[in-house]
Parts: C-alpha cells; sequence; structure tokens
C-alpha cells in the first residue's frame, strides 16, 4: 500500500495537482489575459461562420446614412433640426415602422432664428423682433417627432457633470422578480454618471429614448451590448430594444431578475411577436452577445435620398430605421469580431436582426440568434480544465511523451470539436482555449520534468557504467534504467575468450606498476576491436577477455561478427608488438612477443544481470560459455590462433575455415567438430586455401577410418601444403604422437574419431 501511494504521489504528480490547482483558480477569477483569449477564440469562430443575414425582401431594419454624399449635398453636419425634421417627416410619409436616432440632441440648433437675431450685427430692433418670434427649429422638430414613430438616442458619459436638460424621460423599463429574495436589477449593474439628453423640447411628446453607447472590449471590440444602463438607481433601455419597443406599441419593457442577477428582457408580447412574443435572454449584468454578420451596404440609404424623396420606398415602408453615419469624419466607426471598421449605427441594426425576423407563413416572430454563455457554461469550463489536467497527471509519468502526446491531442481536439458545435448548432459560447491550454501546459511540465528525472539517472548509470560495460551497454542501460535489476533472458550468442600464451613468463620481467600498463596497452586495441563489431566485453580477467555478442543488442550476425572480430584482433598484436620491442630496447630489457589464443562458441545462454542485490554484473551463463572458454584452451594444443565450435563454423561458411579434430573437452560427456579460423572471405575464395582445407579434410578422414600409415603420409602433404598458413608443427605432431599411440593401442572397430581431452 505505501509503494503504490509513493507512486500514485510521485514528485511529479504532486508539482503537477499543484499546477492544476493554480490553473483552475486562475479560471475562476478569470483575467484579463485569460478573457482575451476566450473572446478571440470567439471572434474565430464568427469569422469562420458569420451570421447569414436576412434576404433584403426579408429584412425588418435599414438604416438611413448620413454618408458623405449626404455631408456633399446636403451640408455639413450638424445639421439644422429642420433639416432633421424633414427627414423624420420624409421618413414618416413612407410609411416607416420607427425612426431610432444613432444622435443625441443635447444643444439647441445653431440655426434657431432667436440665435440668428442675437448674432447678426446691425439688425434694426423690428427686424430683430420679427425674427426672434419665428417658430424655433428645436420646437418645430420636437412637434414632429412627438406625432411620428421616434425613438431619440441618449449616451452615458464617464464623469459626473450639471444636469442642464431637466428631467429625464418617463421611465420604459419595468422590472420583476422571480423570488422573493431576488434583489434589485441595478444591483447589478455599473453606474453611469451622467446622461448626454436631448434638448426637453424634444423629449417632451417623444415615444421612446434609447441609449446608443456601446461598451468596447479593452482591445476595441463590441462584443457585448447592455440592454438596460443604470443612472440614478433607474434602468434605461438601449437603443435598439427601444425602438422595438416603440414599433410595436407597448408600453414597458420587463426586466426579469433572479438571486443571481438580471436573466432576461422581456420586450413584446405573443400577440405582437410569434410565436411567444420575444424575451431576450442576459447575462447577470443585462448584457448579450450579438451574432455579427458581415457589414452589409444593402442595409444603407443615403439620408440625401430621403431628403430629395429618390430612395426606393420599399427600403423605408414598416421597418425600423436607424438615423446614424457612416461618414469618417463624424468619428462613429467600430469594431466588431469580424470586422474591423464598421458604422456603430449598424452595430444596432444588427441587433434587432438578432432579436426579431419575419416569417412568410407566420409574421413577426422572435429570431433569438443571440450568441449565449449560461451560467452553467463556467461549470463546464473548469471541468474541462479539471478532467484534462488529471488525464495528464495521470498518464504522463506512466506513458511517456510520445504516448501521452496522442492523448493529449484527443483531449484538445474533443474539447476544441464539443466548443465549435455548441457554437455552429446551438449558439453557446463554450470556451475550451484555456482548457487545452491548461492541459497541454500540464503535459509539457509533466514531460519535462519526467525528462529531467530520466536525463538525471541516465547520466548517473553513464557515470557509474561507462567504466565497465561497453558504449552500446552502457547506452541500453542508461535508456532503461529498470534493467538494472537481477534476471536474465535466454539468447543464441556467440562467446569468445583471448587469452596470452606464456603470460607468466613475460610478467615476470616486470613490477605491478609495468605489468599494469603492459596489461593496459595489450587490452585497450582488442577492446576497441570488439566493441567495432558490436561486441560486448563481459569481463577482464588478468590477461584474459572474455566478450560476446547478441547481446545486450540484436545482432543477427553475431557468429559472423565474432569472427572477424578475432582476427582482427590477431592484426592487431604485430603493431603492438612493434611498440613494445622498441619500449624494450629503449629499456634496456628482453622483449617477449606477446602471442594470444582465442576460442569462440556459439549457442544458447542466459544472459542478464547476474549477482546480489547489492552487487550485480551483465553476463551470461551456459555450456555454450564453458566450451568457448575450453576451446581457447585448445588453440595452444593445436597449434592454432583462433578455434571455433561447431555452432559457430555453421554460421560463418564465407570465411576461411579447417576442421581441426572431433574432441570430447574436459567436462564434456560427448564430441564436437572444432575448426581452427585462419582467415577472411578473401582468403576462403583462394585457390591454395581450398586445396589445403581440402587436404586436411582427406587427413582426417583417412585417421578416422584407422588407416595409420595413410594418415601419415597424407600429414606429410598437408604439412606441405600448409607452410603459408597460420597453422604451426603443433598441429602436424599432435596427430603423428596420436597414430603412434593408436598402432599400440588401437581404437575399438566402432570408434567414430572423438579424441578425449585430459587438459583445458
Amino acid at each position: 500500500m505505501t509503494g503504490f501511494l509513493k507512486k500514485a504521489f510521485s514528485f511529479d504528480r504532486v508539482i503537477g495537482l499543484i499546477l492544476l490547482g493554480v490553473l483552475l483558480t486562475v479560471s475562476r477569477i478569470d483575467p484579463y489575459p485569460v478573457e482575451f483569449l476566450r473572446e478571440k477564440s470567439f471572434d474565430f469562430y464568427q469569422q469562420f461562420k458569420p451570421r447569414i443575414p436576412p434576404k433584403p425582401e426579408d429584412r425588418m431594419v435599414t438604416i438611413i446614412d448620413i454618408d458623405e454624399r449626404s455631408l456633399k449635398e446636403i451640408g455639413q453636419f450638424p445639421w439644422s433640426r429642420k433639416i432633421m425634421a424633414q427627414l423624420v417627416m420624409n421618413l414618416h410619409n413612407m410609411q416607416i415602422g420607427v425612426t431610432a436616432f444613432d444622435i443625441v440632441f443635447a444643444e439647441p440648433d445653431r440655426m434657431n432664428p432667436q440665435g440668428i437675431a442675437k448674432a447678426l450685427d446691425g439688425l434694426d430692433e423690428e427686424t430683430r423682433k420679427k425674427i426672434s418670434a419665428l417658430d424655433s427649429y428645436d420646437e418645430t422638430f420636437g412637434r414632429i417627432v412627438g406625432q411620428a414613430n421616434v425613438v431619440l438616442g441618449q449616451a452615458g458619459y464617464w464623469d459626473q457633470l450639471p444636469n442642464t436638460a431637466g428631467k429625464p424621460f418617463k421611465k420604459s423599463v419595468a422590472v420583476r422578480k422571480m423570488s422573493k429574495s431576488a434583489p434589485d436589477p441595478t444591483d447589478f449593474l455599473n453606474e453611469i454618471p451622467t446622461l448626454i439628453r436631448n434638448l426637453p423640447v424634444l423629449e417632451k411628446n417623444i415615444k421612446g429614448v434609447g441609449m446608443f453607447s456601446l461598451n468596447p472590449s479593452l482591445d476595441g471590440i463590441i462584443r457585448e451590448i447592455p440592454l438596460v444602463s443604470k443612472h440614478n438607481g433607474d434602468l434605461y433601455p438601449t437603443l435598439s430594444i427601444e425602438a422595438i419597443r416603440v414599433g410595436f406599441q407597448v408600453s414597458t419593457l420587463l426586466a426579469e431578475v433572479n438571486d443571481l442577477g438580471i436573466q432576461a428582457i422581456g420586450v413584446a408580447p405573443k400577440s405582437k411577436i410569434k410565436p411567444k412574443g420575444l424575451k431576450i435572454s442576459t447575462d447577470a449584468r443585462g448584457m448579450v452577445r450579438p451574432y455579427f454578420a458581415k457589414h452589409d451596404k444593402s442595409l444603407y440609404v443615403s439620408a440625401a435620398d430621403v431628403l430629395n424623396g429618390t430612395v426606393d420606398k420599399s427600403k423605408i415602408a414598416g421597418k425600423i430605421g436607424f438615423v446614424g453615419t457612416s461618414a469618417v469624419g463624424l468619428l462613429d466607426i467600430r469594431s466588431t469580431p469580424i470586422d474591423a471598421l464598421i458604422p456603430g449605427v449598424e452595430v444596432h441594426a444588427q441587433m434587432i436582426e438578432n432579436a426579431i425576423a419575419i416569417d412568410r407563413d407566420v409574421g413577426i416572430v422572435s429570431a433569438d440568434l443571440f450568441l449565449k454563455r449560461p451560467f452553467l457554461v463556467k461549470g463546464v469550463e473548469l471541468t474541462l480544465v479539471a478532467l484534462g489536467g488529471l488525464i495528464m497527471i495521470i498518464i504522463v509519468p506512466m506513458l511517456g511523451a510520445t504516448r501521452s502526446l496522442i492523448v493529449f491531442l484527443v483531449l484538445a481536439g474533443g474539447a476544441s470539436a464539443s466548443s465549435w458545435y455548441m457554437f455552429a448548432e446551438q449558439r453557446v459560447l463554450l470556451d475550451a482555449t484555456f482548457a487545452v491550454i491548461s492541459t497541454f501546459l500540464l503535459y509539457s511540465t509533466l514531460t519535462y520534468m519526467n525528462f529531467t528525472r530520466e536525463e538525471t539517472a541516465k547520466r548517473q548509470t553513464r557515470d557509474a557504467f561507462s567504466k565497465y560495460l561497453s558504449p552500446d551497454m552502457v547506452k541500453v542501460v542508461a535508456e532503461n534504467p529498470d534493467q538494472l535489476k537481477l534476471g536474465g533472458e535466454s539468447r543464441d550468442m556467440t562467446l569468445l575468450f583471448c587469452d596470452v600464451r606464456g603470460f607468466t613468463t613475460i610478467s615476470e620481467q616486470f613490477d605491478a606498476q609495468g605489468l599494469t600498463a603492459l596489461i593496459n596497452k595489450l587490452l585497450t586495441p582488442l577492446t576497441n576491436v570488439i566493441l567495432a563489431r558490436k561486441g560486448t566485453v563481459d569481463k577482464y580477467m588478468g590477461d584474459c577477455i572474455m566478450a560476446f555478442w547478441n547481446a545486450p543488442l540484436d545482432d543477427a550476425e553475431h557468429a559472423k561478427h565474432g569472427c572477424i572480430s578475432a582476427l582482427e584482433m590477431l592484426a592487431e598484436m604485430d603493431p603492438l608488438n612493434e611498440r613494445l620491442e622498441i619500449e624494450a630496447i629503449e629499456e634496456g630489457r628482453k622483449h617477449i612477443p606477446l602471442k594470444v589464443g582465442l576460442g569462440l562458441n556459439s549457442g544458447e545462454c542466459v544472459v542478464g544481470n547476474m549477482g546480489s542485490d547489492q552487487r550485480f554484473d551483465y553476463s551470461v551463463l551456459g555450456d555454450t560459455v564453458n566450451l568457448a572458454a575450453r576451446l581457447e584452451g585448445q588453440s595452444k594444443n593445436y597449434g592454432v590462433r583462433i578455434v571455433i565450435g561447431h555452432s559457430t563454423w555453421t554460421q560463418v561458411p564465407m570465411l576461411a575455415t579447417v576442421e581441426l579434430d572431433f574432441i570430447q573437452v574436459k567436462g564434456k560427456t560427448s564430441g564436437t567438430r572444432i575448426f581452427a579460423l585462419l582467415g577472411d572471405e578473401d582468403m576462403a575464395q583462394q585457390a591454395d586455401f581450398l586445396a589445403y582445407k581440402a587436404q586436411i579434410d582427406k587427413m582426417l578422414d583417412t585417421y578416422k577410418s584407422q588407416d595409420w600409415d595413410g594418415a601419415l603420409k597424407e600429414i606429410d602433404i598437408t604439412r606441405e601444403l600448409g607452410k603459408d598458413f597460420d597453422i604451426d608443427e603443433t598441429f602436424y605432431e599432435l596427430y603423428i604422437d596420436r597414430i603412434a599411440d593408436y598402432k599400440e593401442t588401437p581404437p575399438t572397430a566402432d570408434w567414430d574419431g572423438v579424441f578425449i581431452a585430459t587438459t583445458k
């Protein structure tokens, strides 16, 4: 149980849990960088799939645009209220449904006759009185807007200014509390210190007044619009919603509030808008998110055309018309998630298209196209962060970086696909961005910690074992430190033993320090040969080397690589002896050349970490190992430098080998064929070698047939052919002595040619 808990709450997992807690806290607090990333992802959704606007014939809204052409034809803005009155009258005569001004008329008209009378110098008093007696253009405009369906605009101001406009327009927002404990909706709204209002004469008989202030995000993009705003404890509707109310002749808007805040604004009953009226869901602050369409010039008609009476009346009749400006100099240019630059008046028009639409069969219906972020969405987003983080904390230490990355991609793809589906099909804004980033951050952190820990373990392993194992073995163990435990596996391997002949005599010429230096000079080049051919040095035993192939790394040609290594080790001896001879001459001592004998054998072995829990070595065990050691010992007896076993011989038919004997080595109960390795592939193809090999086979066949005299003759022939090959007289003398013994004590008739060795 303790081990399980230690593994389950490992250091990296604890760090992961701490980091996950921090990420959940950040998600809950929702600082601006998190909000910014979320909003940008939602912007991308709208850019990729913007709202499709209604067909022109089905549009409920139009924009009467004070555009550059209007300014050129009518004159600079602001226009006289007389001109504005004419604009309203023309729209009314064209049977517009509602005229809503995205403009505030906060100051008297500078063209009022009374102002002109005061401003003009040189007028006689009678003329001045006559001019002053003329109707004020503000009063004329006020009378006209009072008679038509007009909604005037007003704006909020962030600083406190003196109230010079008198009593505000009568309230048009009522409140319905959905529970007894529900607070006042104004508790959830920020106070607007000052209202920039219209002249009292204009508001006296007006049907409605709406707020046209738009609240951009910190990056200047309009994403949310308040349906209601607060000033002096009262609620004021936004321009677009007030225009719908006036257009459908509804007396009041209804703000529904529950314990969590404002939940909806009721605009019109089902008798006005089918099938269930118009109730717009909001967040707790009374905000909605329009689903924006791309900037559409077909929404616009020029104010000049309205004043001139040349406008297409089908674009006016029955519609909600917003009077605003696209002229750059009038500074009402905004940014939306889709358009970097768009006239602010179009935002109000798009609000209408999000709210209501025309159904050919039913009539005017609730469109309900606003984007939504229900209260529960935040909980889902926190769950995504927690779930993705916990999965990474669990699997990264278990599966590693690559497989965990696949899991991360699946999680990220699933979260992103779910977020897109909710937007595209349900118009619900579910943020997967922070969850994906959080999950990736945990994946990266845990992967880095795993990498750091593994690199530390590998470095420690390399430092600890580089002096004892081959580079390949060090690499494998470093990559898999868990292999450093007791146990082994069965493998088909090739074993090599190399020993110096007559080393006792040689060692008598050196002290301990000199002998160690000599051993190092010998073992270094021989070891390099083994390692270069994928071999692993098992151990050094004084002047003896034990090595093997096909472990820990797979080597399909282990027998060949072992034999080639043996030949190359012999090749290293001549230059080594030349260097040692020079050193002996310089030191004034006798030089005794170093000669080595080698034995190789292939077969099934057990290879792995052998020893105790406190100390173990990567080594091999098995009968194959023992036979390889015995073959090295027989190399001197047969007068050759490399002896290989039958199993090795069968795997290297391309090399130059000759049979030596059928021998039962000490410690074995059965015989085995042994061979001398004389050279590489090139030698194996030479005619003189092939003749020599055939002669040895003939000699051995004669010997095994117990034709002793014939065998002696074949030995003489073989000796003559073998002068250029690395087999000395010891080989021939061995058979001559053996035949002499057999002549005196013949073997049995069923003798198979086996010779039982009495020495190692």
